[in-house]
């Protein structure tokens, strides 16, 4: 049986500046998350200026360049400029998300508790960082090596010849992908969930050879067994374990029996 937590007690059971700061961030809740964005948003302007370093720098060069050619020319320099600059900026946040990353350990840990917490601090800012890929840069390299390249540098494991055609995942760090894996259209894949109050982190599991449909949901804890199939728009719900090579669909995910074109798409 889980030991039941107080939810609303204002002591933390940590001890330092991270107990310090629970506690400050438990009595005074919207004040404390308030101030505790400040830096994680100086964080995220830093990273992001960082990024656009080199795209600002190449345009600067083309205005340089092209200052003494006619407005044609100079417009297409400045186009070319413009896109050309975007690609330098994901490029360089494929790279500098990560690094961030691992420079405050964010890789995260199977926990249980209340969203007011130290822990579940770290969890925002790992999901953050996984964020400004995902919604400004990581649609247009999926699925290709480049994005599995990203998922692995945040901390997912990913076997050889996996697929993984989606973007919509929170939490890689908690996150392990077999061989041979294909993940679907826009499936959702997350290490947590919500429960009377609480915030629980749990890693997911999908084994060798499994088959992910479109638009299904994985959520925290479930394991999903060697070459398994999980048919389109099913829910796997929290801690579910599904069996080698069964199918599953619907909301939520049960086994089901399916003909072998219908179980085999993705």
């Amino acid at each position: 049986m889980a030991k039941r937590i107080d939810l609303d007690t204002t002591q933390s059971q940590h001890s330092g500046l991270k107990g310090l700061f629970e506690s400050g961030l438990r009595k005074f809740k919207s004040l404390f998350h308030l101030l505790s964005m400040i830096p994680v948003y100086f964080a995220a302007t830093l990273a992001l200026g960082t990024c656009l370093w080199p795209s600002v720098s190449f345009f600067r060069f083309l205005i340089h360049a092209t200052a003494e050619n006619s407005w044609w020319i100079q417009n297409a320099a400045y186009a070319f400029g413009l896109a050309t600059g975007f690609f330098l900026y994901g490029f360089s946040l494929l790279f500098i998300a990560p690094l961030i990353n691992f420079m405050i350990r964010g890789n995260l840990k199977a926990w249980r508790g209340p969203y007011y917490s130290a822990e579940s601090f770290k969890w925002f800012l790992h999901n953050g960082l996984t964020y400004m890929m995902r919604f400004t840069f990581l649609e247009f390299i999926t699925p290709s090596p480049l994005s599995l390249l990203f998922y692995r540098l945040m901390g997912m494991k990913i076997g050889r010849g996996t697929i993984i055609n989606s973007t919509w995942i929170s939490d890689p760090s908690l996150i392990e992908m077999g061989e041979k894996v294909t993940i679907g259209g826009s499936v959702t894949i997350v290490a947590h969930y919500g429960q009377a109050g609480l915030l629980v982190i749990s890693p997911v599991k999908i084994g060798d050879r499994c088959t992910i449909g479109i638009k299904a949901t994985i959520m925290g804890g479930a394991q999903i067994g060697e070459g398994a199939k999980i048919m389109p728009h099913s829910v796997v719900m929290p801690k579910t374990i599904v069996p080698a090579g069964e199918i599953w669909g619907g909301v939520p995910a049960k086994k089901i029996e399916a003909d072998s074109s219908s179980a085999n798409a993705a």
